[in-house]
């Protein structure tokens, strides 16, 4: 079952127009939600990031939030998801191929749920990963659908028996090809700041959350590969991922080699969250 602009449709009765400037300039925008035990979890941020993901574009967002939820609400329940994510994307719409945006065009909607266990071995044992540098375009606060940069990333990890990219600007670390990224140095949280560098991911500010209220110290500001390669603790946050140790960066042991304390405490309580 999918949603397509108003309509709720078996997959066979969808039918992407050739013309669809998602198609031609990836001139759209996306979320992908994660639903636990049948419902969507942190609906509301995740509406407001589109949103303004929307607004960014000058695409105009064509429901009103409580609209949208509702739909999406309509949708887990009709494709009986227990367990999985939702993915909704908006384009600006369809038009004959041109660089200049059309006037009056109307925006595309399209969503679907899929059934996406948790990562649970991988958040347990913690992940590998590689740095690269972070050349993308400087606009990364807004989920458009531009990803091959970060599809390439995401390869070039998993060619070298990694499961993550690290991006880093001139040393400095930003995030990874599809998720945020956090250390631990001496019981305090690093972690880059909201800025057009970053995504302001959904996840990352959960963390934070939780991590503040537990009374762990939380610095968000910039840190550097010396900084990435002396810490105690390395994390990456997404709604994916959820909580994922990194053990392993460049085929360098990350402290111990196992996950950390403050880690497993921050997976004890997103999961004391999820299931509450």
């Amino acid at each position: 079952m999918l949603l397509y602009n108003d309509l709720f449709l078996n997959k066979e009765e969808v039918h992407i127009s050739h013309e669809d400037r998602g198609y031609y300039f990836g001139d759209g925008v996306y979320e992908v939600f994660r639903i636990y035990n049948g419902k969507i979890f942190e609906t509301e941020k995740h509406l407001q990031r589109l949103k303004r993901s929307c607004e960014e574009i000058q695409i105009q967002f064509p429901y009103t939030i409580e609209e949208i939820n509702d739909k999406l609400l309509q949708l887990v329940q009709k494709s009986f998801v227990h367990e999985g994510t939702l993915y909704l994307q908006i384009t600006r719409g369809v038009a004959p191929r041109s660089h200049v945006i059309p006037k009056d065009i109307k925006p595309v909607v399209l969503a679907y749920c899929n059934e996406v266990n948790r990562p649970l071995d991988k958040m347990q044992s913690g992940i590998k990963a590689i740095t690269q540098e972070d050349i993308r375009w400087l606009r990364c606060d807004i989920k458009s659908l531009n990803l091959l940069p970060n599809t390439l990333a995401k390869q070039n990890a998993v060619n070298h028996s990694a499961e993550e990219t690290i991006f880093h600007r001139d040393g400095v670390i930003t995030e990874c090809s599809a998720s945020n990224i956090m250390i631990v140095h001496d019981g305090e949280i690093h972690t880059h700041p909201v800025n057009h560098l970053i995504l302001n991911g959904v996840t990352r500010a959960v963390v934070l959350k939780l991590a503040a209220k537990a009374g762990f110290p939380i610095k968000e500001h910039p840190f550097d590969l010396k900084q990435l390669n002396r810490a105690d603790e390395v994390f990456i946050t997404g709604t994916t991922v959820e909580i994922t140790p990194i053990i392993s960066i460049d085929q360098l042991i990350v402290s111990d080699g196992k996950p950390g304390k403050i880690t497993r405490e921050l997976q004890n309580l997103y999961e004391k969250l999820i299931t509450s």
